[in-house]
């Protein structure tokens, strides 16, 4: 990305997206970028591709940023997933694929209403690059020393947030175990998505089930949640509904991928670490309403 930069290749492709987006969208070039990149590149390496433009996008352009990180999946676990799910469903990394490409547009949707912003004050996607790196071997070099501190930062962030909520069920697991299994968090929250995955179109008496994996996929993470999927029992979920959950699993809202997101945008901006955090929570809000949103289009149409 530095590199690119050096050159002016990538702002180029921001005033392109720009030209494009602010009349059919109403969005900026730079968060268009970053929003379509989050289609096949991870969380934080989407908004790497922008990093010159963070510190001056809007608060409505930096969350509808976070929210389309946390409605999709980056393309290496795409692989991943498609070949867990290959034996329930088929051309699963088509479904993958075409579950990120909606969800991309529904979280700019939703982050749009969550956190309006005014169209006077968006980013007009000009950035002074001529001066951002002084060679070529200088944009190497600070894009190293910048990806090693942007490495760390994420590590440590994840390492906690996941410790976080192992504490938790830890705590949880001392109270009266509830139906023979203790309580924990994704169990708790599996109940409370039941009636949502029911309006998407999950038929009530697999509501448990399927909320189960929405608890699972928020608290833990998709990966574990798509696991559970395959090793359900053949009658627990009917196909409609397999792939109903398929692509309302296909985002990164998790707890998880909230310590990624904000060691990572943290590091990048740094002066906006603060306003980053207060979104956080947010942004797992809007991808999870963003994925069930595809979800119940799929419902729809199968």
């Amino acid at each position: 990305s530095a590199i690119l930069w050096h050159y002016r290749i990538l702002p180029l492709i921001v005033q392109a997206f720009s030209l494009v987006l602010r009349r059919s969208l109403g969005i900026g070039g730079a968060v268009g970028l970053g929003a379509a990149a989050n289609v096949f590149l991870g969380m934080v390496e989407s908004p790497t591709l922008i990093r010159p433009y963070l510190r001056n996008l809007t608060r409505s352009e930096l969350f509808i940023l976070m929210s389309c990180g946390m409605a999709t999946v980056a393309g290496s676990v795409m692989v991943l997933y498609s070949v867990i799910l290959q034996g329930v469903i088929d051309n699963a990394l088509g479904h993958l694929i075409t579950a990120s490409v909606i969800s991309a547009p529904a979280a700019i949707m939703l982050a749009v209403i969550m956190v309006p912003g005014n169209k006077e004050d968006q980013n007009n996607d000009t950035i002074n690059v001529s001066s951002h790196y002084h060679s070529l071997m200088d944009a190497i070099t600070r894009g190293t020393l910048d990806g090693v501190s942007l490495l760390i930062n994420i590590v440590a962030m994840l390492v906690v947030f996941v410790a976080l909520v192992a504490l938790v069920n830890l705590l949880l697991g001392l109270l009266p175990a509830v139906h023979g299994e203790p309580l924990s968090l994704q169990r708790m929250l599996g109940l409370a998505f039941a009636p949502l995955v029911w309006l998407m179109g999950i038929p009530f008496d697999e509501t448990i089930t399927a909320g189960s994996l929405m608890g699972i996929k928020t608290i833990l993470n998709e990966f574990l949640a798509y696991l559970d999927l395959v090793a359900l029992p053949p009658d627990a979920l009917s196909e409609r509904s397999e792939l109903i959950m398929l692509y309302a699993l296909c985002g990164f809202a998790n707890f998880g991928s909230l310590g990624i997101m904000l060691g990572g945008l943290g590091t990048m901006v740094p002066e906006r670490r603060a306003e980053i955090v207060s979104l956080g929570m947010k942004s797992i809000v809007a991808g999870t309403l963003a994925t069930l949103m595809t979800g119940a289009w799929v419902g729809v149409l199968v």
